[in-house]
């Protein structure tokens, strides 16, 4: 797969790695393919960031208050509430025990690894699985950083939640980036 990657969506998967070695995680997420777009620039997807009007400051704050709350996505929260349990509740009181942030996904030093030689998660994964189909959706040869924005936004998960919030939904991507993508040759 990662052959049909354009080299914009290769320098999304390399910064999330960069990313993900910076705060000593253990593995790549979806969030550090999300940060990574943020950090692009002339590119197809941070044009589409840039016309919706996403702010890399609100990002961080929303992916901050998601790690706060353990990783919870806003559908896993709803879900939750329908059964009656109150995660902003049952947050305040942790935090009233055991401290502010101590719900917060910890990211431990790991051993040495290579550089560039992390694991994805599951979600991440998942993230660049639906990037490959999102580029055949649209019927594009290849996937650039603009399928991975668009996997992202697709969710589900917290990257996603924090998409939306941002005024960056699946529906609002779609419309900005309208019926094609960026027509380049795959990378090779």
């Amino acid at each position: 797969m990662f052959e049909r990657f354009t080299s914009s969506a290769r320098d999304v998967v390399k910064g999330a790695v960069g990313h993900s070695e910076r705060t000593g995680a253990e593995a790549v997420t979806e969030e550090d393919l999300l940060l990574s777009l943020l950090d692009s620039a002339g590119t197809t997807a941070s044009s589409a960031l840039s016309a919706l009007g996403v702010d890399r400051r609100r990002v961080e704050r929303a992916l901050g208050e998601a790690r706060r709350h353990g990783g919870i996505s806003r559908a896993d929260a709803e879900a939750l509430a329908g059964l009656g349990i109150d995660v902003a509740e049952i947050v305040a009181r942790v935090e009233d025990t055991h401290g502010p942030g101590a719900l917060a996904t910890r990211r431990r030093p790991r051993r040495r690894r290579p550089a560039g030689h992390r694991p994805f998660t599951r979600e991440a994964e998942a993230v660049l699985e639906r990037s490959l189909r999102a580029a055949l959706a649209r019927d594009e040869r290849h996937i650039g950083d603009e399928h991975i924005l668009l996997a992202l936004a697709t969710g589900p998960g917290v990257a996603a939640d924090v998409l939306t919030e941002c005024g960056a939904s699946r529906s609002a991507v779609e419309r900005v980036l309208g019926g094609g993508g960026e027509q380049r040759p795959m990378a090779g």
